[in-house]
C-alpha cells in the first residue's frame, strides 16, 4: 500500500523567516520519516498554494493525501479556511484532515527545549515563572486549549505560569511579566508558543522586554517534528487498521 502523501499546510506571512521556518520544520520531517512524500502549502502569502499543490498531486494520479493543519490550536483556519480549500480539491483526491498539533506533551518539550537553549537550567524550574505567549484568538475553544496547557506545564515544577496573547485576547505578554513578578517569582521567562516568526511573536517579544529571558519560537525543534508525524499516523489510522497494516 502506497503511503498518503503528507501535505502541510501553513498560513504563509510577508515576512519571509515564516516560510524558512516552515521549510526547515518540514525538512526535519522528512529525515525522520525517510519513504515519506511530504509537501508544503500554503494558506497565504507564500507560494505554492494549498490549491496549487493538490491540483500537482492529482495530476500526478496520487490518490490519498493527509492534510495537516500547521497549527497549535483549533481556531478559525482550522475549523473554516483550511476545510473550505480542501472541498476546492481535484474530485479525484481522497483526503483526510488531520488534527492540530495541540495539544501535546510532544510540544510542551518543545518548548522547554527552546527555555534550556535561551539559557535555563532544569535547577531553575521551581524559581522561575513562565509566559505562555501565543498568538491569540477569538475563538473560545482555543482561548480554553491556551490555559489548560498552562495549567498543566505548572504541575510540572515551574514557580508558575501565566498565558498571554499576542492579539485579540488578554493579558498581553508584558501584563504576564509583571504578574509573575509580583507573585514572587525569583526569574520570569517568556516561551513563544508559535510555531515561526513572524509579525505577532515580534510582538511577543517586545512584550517580553522586563523578562529575564525570551525563548525562541517553536520552528523546527525536533519534538515538534515528531507531533507533525503523531497526527500524520493518527490520520491514517482508521485506513490502517481496516487493512491490518
Amino acid at each position: 500500500m502506497n503511503k498518503p502523501v503528507l501535505l502541510v499546510i501553513a498560513h504563509g506571512s510577508r515576512d519571509p523567516r515564516h516560510a524558512a521556518s516552515v521549510h526547515a520544520l518540514v525538512e526535519r520531517v522528512r529525515s525522520l520519516r525517510p519513504g515519506l512524500r511530504v509537501e508544503t502549502g500554503f494558506l497565504d502569502f507564500n507560494v505554492p498554494s494549498v490549491h496549487g499543490v493538490l491540483e500537482s498531486l492529482a495530476a500526478e494520479d496520487v490518490r490519498d493525501v493527509v492534510a495537516l493543519p500547521l497549527l497549535l490550536t483549533r481556531a478559525f483556519h482550522a475549523k473554516a479556511d483550511i476545510p473550505a480549500v480542501l472541498r476546492q480539491a481535484p474530485p479525484r483526491l481522497r483526503i483526510r484532515q488531520a488534527d492540530v498539533l495541540g495539544p501535546s506533551p510532544l510540544l510542551l518539550d518543545a518548548l522547554e527545549r527552546r527555555l534550556y537553549e535561551a539559557g535555563l537550567t532544569p535547577a531553575d524550574k521551581s524559581s522561575t515563572g513562565v509566559v505562555l505567549a501565543s498568538a491569540g484568538s477569538t475563538d473560545p475553544e482555543a482561548i480554553a486549549v491556551i490555559a489548560d496547557i498552562a495549567r498543566e506545564w505548572r504541575r510540572t515544577g515551574w514557580c508558575a505560569v501565566r498565558p498571554a496573547f499576542a492579539s485579540a485576547s488578554l493579558p498581553r505578554t508584558e501584563d504576564a511579566v509583571r504578574e509573575l513578578r509580583a507573585a514572587g517569582c525569583a526569574g520570569v521567562a517568556v516561551a513563544p508558543y508559535v510555531l515561526a516568526p513572524g509579525f505577532l511573536p515580534d510582538r511577543i517579544a517586545r512584550g517580553a522586554a522586563g523578562a529575564d529571558v525570551l525563548a525562541d519560537v517553536l520552528g523546527p525543534a525536533p519534538e515538534v517534528a515528531r507531533a507533525v508525524l503523531g497526527r500524520y499516523d493518527e490520520a491514517r489510522r482508521p485506513s490502517l487498521a481496516a487493512l491490518g497494516a
